[in-house]
This record gives C-alpha cells, sequence and structure tokens, in this order.
C-alpha cells in the first residue's frame, strides 16, 4: 500500500517538473519573439574600404 503511495507522489512530481519545463521553454521562446518585434531593423553597414571611390 505504501509503494503505491510512494509511486504516485513521485508521478506527480515527475509530472509537474515536466509541466513547468515546458512552461520554461514557452516562456522563453515568446520573450525572444516579443523582444524580436521591439527591436528595430538595422541594415548592414558597408565598411569605407569597400566603399566606391569618387
Amino acid at each position: 500500500m505504501k509503494n503505491k503511495f510512494v509511486a504516485s507522489v513521485l508521478s506527480a512530481l515527475l509530472y509537474t517538473q515536466g509541466l513547468l519545463g515546458f512552461a520554461a521553454v514557452a516562456s522563453v521562446l515568446l520573450k525572444d519573439r516579443a523582444h524580436a518585434e521591439t527591436m528595430p531593423i538595422v541594415g548592414t553597414a558597408v565598411p569605407a574600404a569597400a566603399a566606391p571611390a569618387r
């Protein structure tokens, strides 16, 4: 009887850990996406040596 209780507690803890891991990955991905939307798009800089001479 006690083994079933321990097994169910460990199963619940593993399930909770999986859900928290999924939430952590989702929050990181959503944070990166929101941060990318607020950053301005910067064009590529052309070095002075590559610019045509006048």
